[in-house]
């Protein structure tokens, strides 16, 4: 093969590889404007740069699963919306109002949930979440930009939002803090291995999964202080 030809057909397989790398990243944005749980995708989050904030338009019903900044707009009255946020599962998240424009006045809202609420579902329950219902309800109406961050108590949480006129909406940064010793968790992906500890407090902790699955519990220890350990 004639070293020309050759350094061609070198160049050509460069080129193919680089437009099937962004092929790939195109069909999982398409893919995620009509199915937003394929935001929990680890290929496509290892394509997002790490160092740049993310930014990009907010649905009336979104899922999020990455860091960065994120703005509703409305273009007509949008009355039933909602957003959830996940982390990975040793992680707070933090939601920052940017920026709000909504009339409470005229039935706008925001509101930040602490934790999940699918199909009448509250996740955590309110059994293990160590906050009281109305204390997981953060009401923008109501507290203004005097709360302008708000951490959740595990890797979840959510809004819901209410926008008449069109052309108002608001602006989100969302950010992750490490937490050392996570007790409440819903799992991004549906395998995997995980270790719950409870560190010296006396409380309930629950790891849920929204995918059908098959759970086995390798290692399970009970009143260790008071020498049962159940294996």
């Amino acid at each position: 093969m004639a070293p020309t030809f050759k350094l061609q057909c070198h160049f050509i397989l460069i080129c193919l590889m680089a437009l099937r790398g962004e092929s790939r990243y195109l069909e999982l944005r398409e893919a995620v404007d009509h199915d937003p749980f394929l935001l929990f995708s680890a290929n496509l989050k290892r394509e997002l740069p790490g160092e740049q904030l993310y930014r990009r338009a907010m649905r009336c019903l979104d899922m999020l699963s990455l860091q960065g900044q994120f703005t509703f707009t409305a273009d007509r009255p949008q009355l039933h919306c909602a957003a959830f946020f996940i982390a990975e599962p040793e992680e707070f998240i933090t939601i920052h109002y940017e920026l709000v424009s909504i009339d409470c006045e005229s039935g706008d809202f925001l509101k930040v949930f602490d934790g999940w609420i699918l199909k009448g579902e509250k996740f955590p329950s309110s059994q293990d979440h160590p906050l009281p219902m109305t204390e997981r309800y953060i009401d923008f109406c109501e507290s203004g930009l005097s709360r302008r961050s708000i951490r959740s108590s595990q890797n979840v949480a959510m809004i819901f939002f209410r926008v008449h006129e069109p052309g108002n909406g608001f602006t989100l940064t969302i950010k992750t803090d490490p937490n050392l010793f996570p007790c409440n968790v819903i799992s991004q992906t549906p395998n995997g291995r995980f270790t719950l500890v409870v560190a010296h407090k006396h409380r309930n902790c629950s790891f849920s999964i929204i995918y059908p699955v098959v759970i086995k519990i390798s290692d399970l220890t009970l009143g260790h202080l008071n020498g049962l350990q159940l294996k």
